[in-house]
């Protein structure tokens, strides 16, 4: 049974945040749930992590690119997804042809699974999960921060379908593979169009693996925070993926880094659209044309928010290196071969750290 606030104290010495958050699989929704009024000084990120209204940019003229699928056909669409994923490295798509009751239905799903029991929930983290596949868990490495984010996660690595059926939690199982699946046409159209303004002609069956081989699907909670200018939601980050594909709720919270300079601008929620972004793996394949985007989620003081982000990676026995087509006409390649599992194990053994993981792949 969890403490209540009338028998302890958040930041005293003689109860274990940590491991009622981490160990116990309480996460940070357990901490909300009891209605705390004072963040925990575990979540209290120093000020050069936290953002501030001086870091924002609000201007409609500075928001990331919108673009409209309807017509995929015109060479326009290709164009405008390929100078996104250049200037910006995020935009938004919307008239994708995704049903919006498939996204209805995985946002319930998630908040569904994080309605369970801390015990139900925790069957399936890093101590007690029957797969490394499934991994239910909270911030993003406990063992290596500093200071704890603001976020509870189940993370699931796409097998098989029997796999799925298997071994995802059955609370949202369904949902999110319907959500995945209902989106390859949409990531295969979106890759064919990128890789058309890498001179990329044919994805044939090893390009294929290469650039959409696996796929990880996230559902994030984020509760309520009692001083969410404390801490973050998600640190700064760019993802290890060649694209994410994020289907936000209606509440908001991710920020994006302008290119060029230190400013934010936030990623407004939109109905029915999703917000994609180009991963460190299709930054290094594209020898830097295509950017990979530090972003970040603040905490909320007033709602609990969802999202559930679609990773699209290479396989893990993929080596990630510059395309040649890319080089073939004389620009010197700026990434080495790198194999993509020691990318991404390098990635999550340490903290958010912003861009600093694409350097690991820098000649």
């Amino acid at each position: 049974m969890a403490p209540t606030l009338a028998t302890i104290s958040i930041n005293s010495n003689t109860w274990d945040v940590k491991n009622f958050v981490v160990n116990e699989g309480h996460g940070v929704k357990g901490l909300a749930d009891m209605g705390i009024q004072t963040l925990p000084k575990q979540y209290i990120q120093p000020l050069e992590e936290r953002i501030t209204s001086s870091d924002v940019v609000v201007d409609e003229e500075q928001c990331i690119p919108v673009i409209d699928l309807s017509n995929w056909n015109d060479t326009k669409v290709d164009n405008m997804i390929c100078n996104a994923a250049e200037q910006w490295g995020f935009f938004q798509i919307v008239n994708h042809g995704i049903p919006i009751k498939v996204f209805e239905n995985v946002k319930d799903a998630t908040h569904r699974f994080f309605a369970l029991s801390a015990q139900e929930k925790n069957k399936y983290s890093k101590d007690y999960s029957c797969t490394n596949n499934v991994r239910f868990g909270t911030s993003f490495t406990p063992q290596a921060e500093k200071a704890l984010e603001w976020k509870d996660y189940l993370s699931l690595f796409y097998v098989s379908d029997e796999e799925a059926s298997a071994l995802w939690p059955p609370a949202c199982r369904d949902e999110a593979l319907e959500f995945m699946k209902t989106t390859e046409l949409v990531i295969k159209r979106l890759m064919e169009s990128l890789m058309k303004g890498l001179n990329v002609k044919e994805i044939d069956e090893d390009r294929e693996s290469l650039l959409m081989g696996s796929k990880r699907i996230n559902l994030n909670y984020y509760p309520k925070c009692p001083n969410p200018e404390l801490t973050v939601g998600v640190g700064r980050h760019s993802d290890v993926s060649t694209l994410t594909i994020l289907l936000q709720d209606n509440i908001g919270g991710l920020y994006v880094k302008k290119l060029g300079n230190e400013t934010w601008l936030p990623v407004p929620p939109i109905s029915g659209a999703l917000v994609i972004n180009i991963g460190d793996a299709l930054q290094i394949l594209s020898n830097g044309r295509y950017k990979s985007i530090e972003h970040r989620v603040i905490a909320n003081g007033s709602n609990n928010r969802v999202s559930v982000p679609i990773f699209v990676n290479p396989k893990p026995h993929d080596v990630i290196g510059p395309l040649y087509e890319v080089l073939e006409s004389g620009e010197k390649a700026v990434y080495k071969q790198v194999l993509y599992s020691d990318y991404v194990k390098h990635f999550f053994r340490k903290a958010h750290d912003g861009k600093d993981t694409v350097d690991f792949a820098k000649i």
